[in-house]
């Protein structure tokens, strides 16, 4: 073979063109082993959205173990896909981290999610461009999005072409206002408007809808001024799942195993969690000043200030006797080893304490519209946890909430976990057509 030609096609492979990918899915076809290929790009703004995508990846596996998952996720998002063994494609290391903008849009406790969507601008184009590249690079059956609000909108826009079928998963619909400003007002009219039109993405049968939880998650409301109600708009647009969870809630009822497995002793536990953003370094803070006073009152009290993997243990000032963590895999764990945990209001963990029936007090970032009013309007709805305001809240007025909740008993009604099959189900339908 002449060395011009060993070198055009050593390019082709490296650069691995759709030529290449075709090549390869023909000759694996031929040996009865067609392989179905998915580009799964996670939301990488804390945990929450990558626990539920490895969810659904376990369960696309499950009877199809052929199925080949190529990921798309900044940090913290790939820490967890390097620790479940997931195959990150190269681009990964260039796609933009949300929790930068997200972090620098932030003042204190405070996140008001339009400021970062403005902020996050420069770094959705990118992720745009970096999807492009991918896209060409390589042939996948299905795209999957969760929460790639960058992705849905070059896709509606037509500012990107695929020819698979792409899926986007939600957990809200539609944004709303937290302040009087007109100017966020305004700005939340015109998301809305862009959000209602995105209908013609999924419609015609080619692309899909998932919708994290129950219908009465979403407020009976409007979009706004002419358009349509949300809750009816999502019922003819969206397939709802249910929720997603890790782990079965079933494993964790014996309290005492639970402790027993991750060290824990019979002491009175708090588990305080920001999850997997540094924006609630205040709410631990606020949760070490509070200790000495609930040592007043509960003398063998154990407290654990959880701090994810974006905010350094030792940044924090905190009282003796509160132990300090970093990033913990299987949080949940912990959760279910609890007598009460203190978490910031996010989908994810108060998902969790839910499930696993433990007391629990949230706070939602204040001027965050998805946990001030979806999160907590869901959580209330199903008569869980103790909703508590960070900007009301002082060291004392904490200290007597978490003795009043301390290892109080949970009666709310189970809810439906089983979101991750439900998905598998419709992805795999997608996949067949």
């Amino acid at each position: 073979m002449k060395q011009g030609t060993v070198l055009y096609l050593s390019r082709k492979i490296l650069e691995n063109r759709p030529y290449c990918a075709a090549k390869e899915r023909v000759l694996k076809g031929r040996a009865g082993m067609t392989r179905k290929r998915i580009l799964y790009i996670s939301g990488s703004l804390g945990l929450g959205h990558i626990t539920r995508d490895l969810a659904i990846a376990k369960e696309l596996r499950r009877q199809k173990p052929e199925v080949e998952i190529s990921w798309l996720a900044a940090h913290p998002a790939s820490l967890l896909l390097r620790e479940a063994g997931e195959k990150l494609l190269p681009e990964a290391d260039l796609y933009a981290d949300d929790n930068v903008p997200a972090e620098d849009a932030a003042k204190g406790f405070d996140l008001n999610l339009l400021k970062y969507a403005s902020n996050a601008r420069r770094e959705w184009a990118r992720n745009v461009e970096i999807f492009k590249q991918v896209t060409r690079k390589g042939e996948f059956d299905i795209v999957i999005g969760d929460e790639t609000y960058e992705i849905t909108i070059a896709l509606a826009k037509k500012q990107v072409l695929i020819e698979a079928p792409f899926v986007m998963i939600y957990d809200f619909v539609g944004c709303d206002s937290v302040t009087k400003n007109p100017v966020e007002k305004l700005g939340v009219y015109m998301w809305n408007r862009m959000w209602a039109q995105w209908d013609r993405l999924f419609s015609g049968g080619k692309n899909l809808a998932l919708f994290v939880g129950e219908m009465e998650d979403i407020p009976d409301k409007s979009f706004g001024f002419f358009l349509p109600k949300r809750r009816d708009w999502a019922k003819a647009h969206y397939n709802f799942i249910g929720y997603i969870l890790p782990f079965d809630p079933a494993e964790f009822t014996d309290k005492a195993r639970t402790r027993a497995k991750l060290g824990y002793g019979q002491e009175p536990l708090v588990v305080c969690s920001i999850g997997g953003i540094s924006i609630g370094k205040g709410l631990l803070e606020l949760c070490g000043q509070a200790y000495p006073t609930i040592r007043q009152e509960v003398p063998d009290l154990r407290m654990v200030l959880v701090c994810g993997p974006r905010l350094r243990a030792e940044s924090l000032q905190v009282p003796e006797g509160v132990e300090v963590r970093g990033y913990v895999p299987a949080l949940y764990e912990h959760f279910a080893a609890s007598d009460l945990a203190v978490v910031v209001g996010g989908g994810t963990s108060t998902l969790e304490l839910t499930a696993l029936r433990r007391p629990f007090i949230y706070f939602p970032l204040e001027g965050h519209f998805e946990q001030q009013i979806h999160v907590a309007g869901r959580l209330a709805r199903h008569k869980a946890g103790v909703k508590m305001m960070f900007s009301q809240t002082n060291p004392k007025s904490l200290a007597e909430e978490v003795i009043s909740n301390l290892g109080k008993e949970v009666h709310h009604p189970p809810i439906p976990t089983d979101g991750a099959q439900k998905a598998d189900r419709l992805i795999k339908q997608l996949l067949s057509k």
